[in-house]
């Protein structure tokens, strides 16, 4: 205002009318912010619009690289797999610290087609991915470091474990971790079925002397000291199960596939809706849902009353469901302390594409599966 005024004034402008244009940019001030920061974002929405749609890949392994920020990353990669794309896992002749797209001709899920409905009276033209794939990053290993993640790039290729271990420069657990989530499954071939990574492990152990990060990265192989013949223990290898843990445990993404593949028969058995069939369901139609636990918020709302809000992943998409006060006596330590959660509960179309779901009940997945495999053993025992 010190410099408006006698600036306007200046340059001939009557007093009542900078006044007015004064008053004029006041107003705006109590909400320019908003319209400035919506034009602000403009563009880079575009942006990644256009991105997404025309170079898929690409794209989400530029997010997955950059920090997905409010999103966990599992949920991103969860978003590939809908458009086709292939998540390659971490390979240590193929891996570094960075996210990278290739091509691929292995059987990905089919891209997301999504349901048309009349009242939106559009039909989505959606990515198309296919023949891609995301090579997963090593900085994704829970524990190690960026020395280590140059080492190991710096010695590629490697010829085998033995030699992994005398070059990269790679601690014991980081060296561990690889080969828990088959990173070594590659090189020693152990989809042929000769070896699996409980083998490798022994050999890990067997060698655990000569594991250093000291050890020069080009440093040549001394065969007197390592020998890299690996034999068959005869120990069975991992379960899909417990693959799937070890990536959880050390990546915190599920990769070889959704940590609710696990319980799809379970899930089609009681009638649960994938999220991205909900929209074919009628408005307050009692449904079943579930997913790994995304979100929990419990924001003040005007009435003063709690309000719980989760957002479950379920490989498929998001669901939004809101948990009332009246629901969360009975089902608030459920929501708190489990990640896997089955929800019963009403759904509510919020517009053409718009989905929530008011919740009644909410269960433990794993102890409801497991109470139904029970189940099921029994009846199949008197069946017998």
């Amino acid at each position: 205002m010190d410099w408006f005024y006698p600036t306007s004034l200046a340059r001939g402008y009557s007093e009542k009318v900078v006044t007015e244009v004064w008053d004029i940019l006041r107003a705006f001030a109590s909400f320019g912010f908003c319209k400035a920061h919506a034009a602000a974002f403009a563009l880079p929405t575009y942006q990644s619009a256009w991105l997404k749609t025309h170079h898929t890949a690409a794209f989400i392994a530029g997010v997955l690289q950059h920090d997905p920020g409010m999103y966990p990353k599992r949920l991103i990669i969860d978003e590939a797999r809908q458009w086709g794309i292939h998540i390659a896992p971490i390979d240590i002749n193929l891996s570094d610290g960075s996210y990278h797209v290739e091509r691929t001709s292995l059987p990905t899920r089919a891209a997301y087609v999504a349901t048309n409905t009349q009242s939106s009276g559009q039909v989505l033209e959606l990515p198309d991915a296919s023949g891609y794939a995301i090579r997963m990053s090593l900085q994704d290993i829970d524990g190690i470091s960026s020395n280590e993640i140059e080492t190991i790039s710096a010695g590629r290729p490697y010829l085998d474990i033995a030699d992994f271990i005398y070059r990269s420069g790679a601690s014991y657990p980081t060296t561990e971790a690889l080969i828990s989530i088959g990173a070594f499954d590659q090189l020693h071939g152990v989809d042929k079925g000769v070896l699996n990574r409980r083998d490798l492990l022994l050999k890990l152990k067997d060698m655990k002397g000569f594991v250093s990060k000291k050890k020069p990265n080009n440093a040549q192989i001394s065969l007197n000291l390592l020998s890299s013949d690996i034999s068959p223990s005869g120990l069975p290898n991992m379960s899909k199960s417990e693959i799937m843990e070890q990536e959880i445990s050390n990546l915190g993404i599920d990769i070889s596939a959704h940590v609710l593949s696990e319980y799809a028969q379970f899930l089609n058995h009681i009638g649960a809706v994938r999220s991205c069939d909900l929209i074919t369901k009628r408005s307050d139609e009692l449904v079943l849902v579930a997913g790994v636990k995304v979100a929990l918020q419990t924001p003040p709302v005007r009435s003063g009353k709690r309000v719980m809000f989760l957002t479950l992943d379920d490989g498929y998409g998001c669901n939004d469901l809101t948990f009332f006060e009246d629901t969360q006596t009975d089902y608030a330590q459920i929501l708190r302390r489990s990640s896997l959660i089955l929800v019963e509960g009403h759904l509510r179309k919020t517009g053409p594409r718009g989905i929530s779901i008011r919740a009644t009940r909410a269960w433990e997945l794993d102890k409801a599966h497991a109470s139904w495999h029970q189940s099921a053993h029994l009846r199949s025992k008197v069946a017998r």
